[in-house]
């Protein structure tokens, strides 16, 4: 691209994405390509169903091998990001990012603005990161992995979603009494950077770099490029002894020593009795075969992020 040539971009959006679901497609699409327009931007803008945000970044990646753009832009939420980021990672193709979810934390932790004008000048801006993603079994991660009482939470969560018609969070309060009462416990075995180590729990995490567990900032990351995974390993076996770790993961008064155990390394293995284990990516779930491979790939995603972001 010339020095005075317009970015070109593709940019997919979520059409079942919060904000456009509250303030509508036509709503939006002014508001963006006014955006696009003011930061020199030529953008196309592509309005699609979840399912289809796979198959619209591979064309659109294409277009940039072929000359014809030179990024992508997804708009929605961490699992929107996640589908796209998988077909980008390792390709060296910069990826813009439009926080239009409910959470957007991959978004949050770049330091990028939920006001679609503001996040749309970083993007004009030019700024762009290196940063790391997780990967479990080949599947790509951006935000955290998780087996055991997550994936079964949101599971419960999105049933009551169809059936009520809740937003996420409330879904989310609705579904613990259930999943609690239902409570799976674990018998895994955790390999870390060569360390052996036998655990019996009902929720293990691992995170893309290292979270926040207590405190200020809770549940952000600092760093998304220091190339290392984070898990942690519940140490409460009961049900109600996990309620109340949930509720002091929720006030920010985790205490390592009492509530975690806490490993770090670029790769992990995860082996279960199960042969088959429910696993969370990104507040997405699948069904996976045991045991799970666990590695980070370091630099692996080119995103446009905001020149004093912590992570540069």
């Amino acid at each position: 691209m010339l020095p005075d040539a317009r970015l070109r971009v593709a940019a997919l959006l979520n059409a079942s994405a919060g904000t456009i679901e509250r303030q509508g497609a036509g709503t939006l699409r002014d508001v963006l390509a006014s955006a696009f327009e003011k930061h020199g931007i030529a953008a196309a803008l592509e309005f699609l169903p979840g399912s289809e945000l796979g198959s619209a970044a591979e064309r659109a990646r294409q277009q940039v091998v072929d000359g014809e753009l030179d990024a992508i832009v997804v708009g929605g939420g961490d699992g929107s990001v996640r589908t796209v980021a998988s077909v980008l990672a390792g390709s060296n193709i910069p990826l813009g990012i439009l926080p239009l979810g409910t959470l957007n934390h991959f978004a949050r932790d770049l330091g990028i603005s939920v006001v679609a004008e503001r996040a749309v000048a970083i993007i004009g801006a030019g700024e762009q990161r290196a940063v790391d993603v997780g990967e479990v079994n080949d599947v790509i991660f951006v935000n955290n992995s998780s087996i055991g009482f997550y994936p079964y939470l949101v599971l419960e969560r999105e049933r009551r979603r169809r059936r009520e018609r809740l937003s996420k969070r409330i879904a989310m309060i609705l579904a613990m009494p259930r999943v609690l009462r239902n409570l799976p416990l674990f018998r895994l075995t955790i390999l870390v950077e060569g360390t052996v180590e036998p655990c019996r729990s009902p929720c293990v995490f691992v995170g893309n770099n290292e979270y926040r567990i207590s405190g200020p900032g809770l549940g952000a990351r600092e760093r998304l490029d220091r190339g290392e995974l984070c898990l942690y390993v519940a140490r409460t076996q009961g049900r109600l002894s996990m309620f109340w770790l949930a509720c002091r993961c929720i006030l920010g008064l985790v205490r390592q020593q009492r509530d975690l155990r806490i490993f770090k390394g670029a790769t992990a293995d995860i082996s279960a009795r199960r042969s088959r284990l429910l696993v969370a990516f990104d507040g997405e779930v699948a069904t996976m075969q045991s045991p799970l491979h666990y590695k980070i790939r370091r630099g692996a995603l080119r995103v446009f992020a905001p020149p004093n972001w912590i992570g540069s």
